[in-house]
């Protein structure tokens, strides 16, 4: 093997390793900052707690109960959405009990109130580090851009000294900030993950609802596959029935005609066979378009960019498509995902008056998200009858998210994201 190849593997290496290490720095500089706000709210919320404590010691506070109790579990449900951004989800825990008696009574309650001192202290000082961090970075490493326009005896770095009188002293500040670069590649990631670690524990759902949540989960999923199965067969069964079912009757008509004017006037007879053979053709045309609106034979022909390529060839509405490099997924995900793009182009030709059509697809490596954007006048509701619905319902039936924005006035963006890692 060759000492250069190995030495450019090596680099290779540590670069890879600095990025990754560079962009967990950023992430936990976001997670303090997040976690920072919570803590503020959190605080405030203690504040009211000890308020109502107080009050009710003095035989005056029952009336404030009810509100501090909501903005305990209006503050805890804001954390447990910050958390649920960065990992594993945490529900929210619903509605706040009204009265202190239910509220002793109540395991979440408890925790949460466990939990508030915990992040409102804790959590506030975590922070606070975790923001100054980046902050004295900037501060010392541009020092020497600014040192000389503050006032005698106030040039200092972050920490306080050295005091600094000319351009070397300068200098060495900036060898404080960087310092403080390698602070921040080393301790941001364990600041985060020590600040985020009270929530992870005690806002965590109870584990006999965690377990009950885990079944109802699957058993919803379960009952949403079967009504998107049984809908599909009744719009399979409606194509055929409506279409091609009475398309071949005509054909069985004209077929009966044409041998009926054999006897007659064939010269009349090939004018009917002309037109059963038309018939016969717009029957084959339309049990075509029945098979594809299964499983499209352009998704195993070609791949799923190509085949939405296809859908957007051929709506009436321009479109714009943006599809980013699509992993290994499971036919019935590529299936779905083409469904959702052909419902909601048909959606938006009979029913928007957009001008445009913006379909993007992007590829995680555990998920498949599809997003369609149209100008167009707004308003949909998938309690309309447009096809919305069923578009969550094959959604939901692969456990994955339908999101609607469609405000009066546009513009709507239809968002689905299907799991699709192993």
């Amino acid at each position: 093997m060759a000492p250069g190849g190995s030495r450019g593997r090596l680099r290779g290496g540590l670069r890879g390793r600095l990025r990754a290490r560079v962009r967990a720095a950023l992430d936990g500089v976001e997670h303090l900052a997040g976690g920072l706000a919570t803590a503020v709210l959190a605080l405030v919320a203690l504040a009211w707690l000890v308020v109502t404590a107080v009050a009710c010691l003095a035989g005056v506070g029952l009336l404030l109960v009810p509100s501090a109790l909501r903005m305990l579990r209006a503050v805890a449900d804001r954390e447990r959405a910050r958390l649920s951004r960065w990992a594993a989800p945490l529900a929210a825990a619903g509605p706040a009990p009204r009265t202190l008696r239910a509220a002793a009574g109540d395991p979440v309650v408890r925790r949460e109130a466990l939990w508030l001192p915990l992040h409102a202290t804790m959590g506030l000082l975590l922070g606070l580090a975790g923001v100054t961090l980046p902050l004295s970075v900037v501060r010392d490493g541009a020092f020497p851009l600014y040192w000389q326009y503050l006032p005698d005896g106030e040039a200092t770095s972050s920490i306080g000294f050295p005091v600094v009188h000319d351009l070397r002293g300068s200098l060495w500040v900036t060898l404080i900030g960087a310092g403080w670069v390698v602070v921040l590649l080393l301790l941001e990631p364990a600041l985060a993950a020590a600040q985020a670690w009270p929530g992870r524990r005690l806002l965590a759902p109870d584990p006999a609802a965690d377990t009950a949540l885990r079944i109802a989960r699957p058993t919803a999923t379960r009952a949403a596959a079967l009504d998107a199965h049984a809908a599909e067969l009744r719009r399979i069964e409606r194509s055929l029935h409506d279409g091609t079912q009475n398309r071949l009757v005509a054909v069985t008509v004209l077929l009966g005609a044409a041998r009926r004017a054999l006897d007659r006037d064939p010269s009349t007879a090939a004018a009917a066979l002309d037109r059963a053979q038309d018939a016969a053709e717009e029957a084959l045309a339309e049990l075509r378009a029945v098979v594809r609106g299964i499983l499209p034979p352009v998704l195993a022909d070609r791949s799923l960019p190509d085949a939405l390529s296809a859908l957007a060839a051929g709506c009436p509405v321009p479109c714009v498509v943006d599809v980013g490099p699509v992993g290994p997924c499971a036919a019935s995900v590529e299936a779905t995902a083409y469904y959702v793009v052909a419902e909601a182009l048909t959606n938006v030709a009979r029913h928007s008056g957009a001008s445009s059509v913006t379909i993007s697809v992007s590829f995680s490596g555990l998920s498949l998200r599809v997003r369609v954007t149209d100008d167009g006048a707004g308003g949909a509701d998938e309690r309309a009858g447009s096809g919305l619905a069923g578009i969550r319902g094959r959604v939901e039936a692969h456990d994955g998210t339908f999101a609607l924005a469609s405000p009066a006035g546009g513009p709507t963006t239809l968002e689905v994201t299907l799991p699709c890692g192993s």
